[in-house]
């Protein structure tokens, strides 16, 4: 026989209750009913989960078990209907979205279309900051930080995790034999970050450690500039996937010490303020872009 939702509850609902009277009050049932429920649920799993007496209840070592996983059950229950009550309404309104300028041209930008067509009531507006903004002065609903995260007053939602690639262009290896080891990149033009400096520290595996501390050639504040300056030959860069992916597979840059790059990827969150229900149209943003991000998960 197959065990009921309903059933599940009356479990949780007795456990947490600390009697039958007081979850039989909670549930709208009499409690005899409810003591049936439970008695119904331990026949179809053919154990024990109470042990009931007129003074006191005590929970089995099997149904410390079941108990866990029922919870675990309803939880997601709750989680689905929630969401399957998003999906009948109809999101609307303007919808505020940052990122830096890379993430938003080559991972948010191409999905624009997609996104318009499935929710045709909200009304984006974009703005690409490449430093961390306030969301409140700059009236901002959501945004896409890529790395670690330090403002706790915001609620931040994990969308993925992107790779880095070492790259340079066909011309500049074409002048500059490509390195072989991580210690020959002492020898190449190298083009790094203004700020932070973290991103100066590249991911790659050498006996010193899975961190090579580079000082630039060139600099630059945005991901997007330390991309083009590769693409112009100007040396060699370490940049996300996100970006460096499709000119890859053109031809345009090429990977450079693939086998000592580290397994580091590089944190995407989206961030916004805590609010206790969030906003439809950001829900629907948020699952939506989540989804496309899918391949550049770990």
């Amino acid at each position: 026989m197959k065990v009921h939702s309903e059933e599940l509850q009356h479990f949780v609902a007795v456990v947490e209750s600390g009697s039958l009277s007081a979850a039989a009050q909670l549930l709208g049932l009499t409690p005899s009913a409810l003591s049936r429920s439970l008695s119904r649920l331990e026949q179809k799993l053919s154990t024990t989960l109470l042990n009931r007496t007129t003074r006191r209840m005590e929970l089995t070592e099997e149904g410390r078990f079941y108990l866990e996983n029922a919870k675990a059950i309803l939880q997601q229950m709750e989680a689905l209907e929630e969401r399957l009550t998003l999906r009948r309404q109809t999101p609307s309104g303007r919808l505020r979205i940052d990122a830096a300028s890379p993430f938003m041209l080559h991972a948010v930008v191409p999905h624009i279309g997609e996104f318009r067509r499935l929710y045709p009531d909200i009304q984006l507006e974009l703005s690409s900051n490449d430093l961390n903004i306030d969301l409140i002065e700059q009236r901002t609903d959501v945004a896409i930080r890529i790395g670690t995260l330090s403002d706790s007053t915001l609620h931040a939602r994990p969308l993925g995790a992107a790779p880095l690639n070492l790259v340079a262009s066909p011309d500049y290896l074409a002048r500059h034999p490509a390195p072989t080891r991580v210690d020959a990149l002492r020898e190449h033009s190298l083009i790094g970050f203004t700020q932070p400096e973290s991103l100066n520290l590249w991911p790659l595996l050498h006996d010193g450690g899975n961190q090579w501390p580079i000082t630039p050639d060139i600099a630059a504040s945005s991901g997007e500039t330390v991309r083009h300056l590769a693409l112009a030959g100007q040396g060699i860069a370490c940049i996300a996937s996100f970006m460096s992916d499709a000119d890859i597979a053109a031809g345009r840059l090429i990977r450079l010490l693939p086998e000592h790059m580290s397994d580091y990827r590089q944190p995407i969150h989206a961030v916004y303020y805590r609010n206790s229900q969030l906003a439809l149209r950001i829900q629907c943003f948020l699952d939506f872009i989540q989804e496309r991000l899918q391949p550049a998960r770990p």
